[in-house]
């Protein structure tokens, strides 16, 4: 029994995609040629056609891709060329021929078929919008679009691409088609609408991370600066603490010298006149130091005042007294609302505030460090006056000495306790 045409032609067709059509067409190969072939038989049963134009339509949906066993550009009228070769080897009737190449021609998609075969075809070769399959096969256009080097889309673009084809250039022009796979192309297209919906929300979920991330980058920054603020203002005034502290120390000292000394050695020194020059030394050092002691912590207090020039140009640091002391209440809190409006501006005022700091405990280390050395010097300075006047002064010794400072200081503490002491 032998083959009919319909059958040599799909046997024609599969051995030439087999042998001649580059692995590279993923979408475009026998598979899709099966699909549009029983999509056009289920047209040709649907529809009102002649057993001669069934014929043809089934002849054209076999050949209608074999262009591209010669390459992507001009595929339909390599097509043309082949199935026309083809079908005149099997001396098919020219009008069929010239039919076949017609509808052909007709599966351009850029194209409007206007005759009944041109729209049956048309719609079976797009036929895969209304399919089920229309994920599966969406895919393997795009894969083989990429792999061909031809055009590269992200799913998200691929998904627009088609979402923009289904809505603006692709329509079904059979009333079988339009009956029965318009719905389906709906129900693709509203899948392809939620996805894109999702992916939108998904973009605007992650920039709001990605917006919220950089906000809280943004805001460990400034709070690792204002951590730096914070510790470095704290350790400035701890410093000056202990500055002060020292300072209180060693005027408290000398003062409890000065008055032991006022009270006690200076009475004795009619008596004991070679000690005189030993205690106005030692007496004179105290005073020094004691004067060093005042200095180092005695307070320096600015004009207290500002005009909104200096505020606009940033050139006044709000937080320090120094500097609003004698403002008014109204324009001091104006001066605020001015600088918090700029972060730069409330930065500037800190690192004024710790370079101030810093300035102002150089001055007082370095008047302490002075103070300290001079109490220092005198103690070692009155100490070798004292052994020089005791050397010196044959009729005294250290013990007579130490006697005449024994009794004026137990002496002393009796007449501040109120008694005469023990007998």
């Amino acid at each position: 029994m032998s083959k009919s045409l319909i059958e040599e032609t799909q046997e024609f067709v599969f051995n030439l995609i087999k042998n001649e059509l580059p692995s590279t067409f993923i979408y475009h190969n026998y598979t899709h040629t099966e699909r549009v072939l029983r999509s056009t038989r289920e047209l040709i049963e649907n529809s009102d056609v002649t057993e001669k134009e069934a014929k043809i339509l089934e002849l054209t949906a076999l050949l209608h891709d074999v262009g591209y066993t010669k390459g992507c550009d001009n595929h339909e009228e390599e097509g043309v060329r082949i199935a026309t070769k083809f079908l005149k080897e099997k001396k098919v009737d020219e009008d069929i021929i010239k039919s076949v190449a017609d509808c052909i021609m007709a599966t351009k998609f850029d194209t409007k078929p206007t005759k009944k075969l041109e729209k049956i075809i048309r719609d079976a070769d797009s036929s895969h919008f209304g399919k089920d399959y229309f994920r599966e096969a969406s895919e393997f256009l795009r894969k083989e679009l990429e792999v061909q080097g031809r055009v590269s889309f992200t799913p998200s673009e691929w998904r627009k691409e088609n979402i923009e084809v289904l809505t603006k250039e692709h329509e079904f022009y059979t009333e079988y088609a339009l009956k029965n796979w318009q719905a389906q192309k709906e129900k693709n297209l509203a899948k392809l609408l939620k996805k894109k919906k999702k992916r939108k929300k998904k973009l605007n979920i992650e920039k709001q991370k990605a917006k919220l991330k950089a906000k809280y980058k943004d805001e460990s920054s400034s709070r690792g600066v204002q951590t730096f603020y914070r510790v470095a203002l704290r350790n400035h005034i701890k410093l000056s603490d202990i500055a002060d502290t020292k300072a209180n120390i060693l005027l408290s000292v000398n003062a409890i010298i000065i008055s032991v000394v006022l009270a006690n050695l200076i009475s004795k020194l009619d008596n004991n006149p070679y000690l005189t020059w030993p205690t106005v030394i030692f007496t004179l050092f105290c005073v020094v130091s004691m004067i060093l002691s005042i200095i180092a912590t005695r307070p320096n207090v600015t004009s207290g005042q500002f005009t909104k020039e200096d505020v606009k140009n940033q050139k006044v640091n709000l937080s320090f007294f120094g500097n609003f002391h004698k403002m008014k209440l109204e324009e001091y809190e104006w001066a605020i609302g001015e600088m918090v409006k700029d972060r730069d501006y409330i930065y500037k005022a800190l690192t004024k505030d710790l370079y101030f700091l810093g300035v102002v405990l150089e001055r007082k280390y370095r008047l302490l460090r002075i103070t300290y050395t001079v109490f220092m010097i005198g103690i070692i300075v009155s100490l070798i006056s004292f052994a020089i006047a005791i050397k010196t002064n044959p009729g005294s010794d250290i013990d007579d000495v130490l006697t005449v400072y024994n009794q004026g200081y137990f002496e002393d503490s009796e007449n501040r306790l109120g008694f005469n002491g023990f007998h």
